[in-house]
């Protein structure tokens, strides 16, 4: 399969897969290669036509085979050097008569630049990231949570959207549980950002849990 002449611009993967399949199992009919190459009658059809073309496969009335010599230094026994380069320069000769030489070398070329610039988005992206919140909290950092949909815990949650302070198992009038989950702070004449109120979500949470 690294062969260009097996690409898709070349003799193609159904094309293998008949070549393995006649190596496997000499002299088949057409309807015997569409079950062991798994290929369709119009697929195996046009691939036996494609390899005839090049001298791989020839056929004796319903019944193909491959031709001598024609996958040398692939499969079976294990290949010596010299059949392997042999092997290697004949496919080659098969690729450029297909138009599909270098095909394996442009897509290796062109993945490489696609990794590169993936990696120069997320160094730019990590450069753009937005720092962690924090809130100091008995001279310690605590480190404000993410958004979460199950920010609150069940055993917090009381009927009509309410809030339970775990440490006393009553409604807690100043907290509220958003549609989506995150706990809000109500205040009469509260003018926080939005910053101040995940702070205060954060001392919130880490006092509840302390208390549970």
């Amino acid at each position: 399969m690294p062969h260009d002449a097996f690409a898709r611009e070349g003799l193609g993967s159904s094309a293998l897969v008949i070549v393995a399949a006649l190596n496997i199992q000499p002299a088949q009919t057409v309807g015997e290669l569409i079950a062991t190459s798994s290929v369709s009658r119009a697929t195996a059809y046009r691939s036996l036509r494609t390899l005839v073309s090049y001298g791989l496969v020839l056929h004796d009335g319903e019944v193909w085979h491959l031709a001598p010599r024609a996958i040398e230094g692939l499969g079976g026994e294990k290949p010596g050097r010299e059949a392997l380069g042999s092997c290697s320069r004949g496919w080659d000769v098969v690729a450029e008569g297909c138009g599909s030489a270098g095909v394996s070398a442009r897509r290796h070329a062109l993945h490489a630049k696609e990794r590169a610039a993936y990696l120069r988005v997320l160094e730019h992206l990590a450069e753009r990231r937005t720092p962690a919140a924090v809130v100091e909290r008995d001279g310690h950092l605590v480190l404000v949570p993410r958004p979460a949909p199950d920010e609150v815990p069940p055993n917090w949650r009381g009927p009509a959207g309410t809030v339970l302070d775990p440490s006393t198992g009553r409604i807690d009038t100043q907290w509220r549980v958003a549609t989506d989950g995150r706990l809000i702070l109500i205040t009469p004449a509260d003018q926080r950002t939005y910053d101040e109120l995940a702070a205060a979500h954060a001392v919130a949470l880490t006092e509840w849990e302390t208390a549970s």
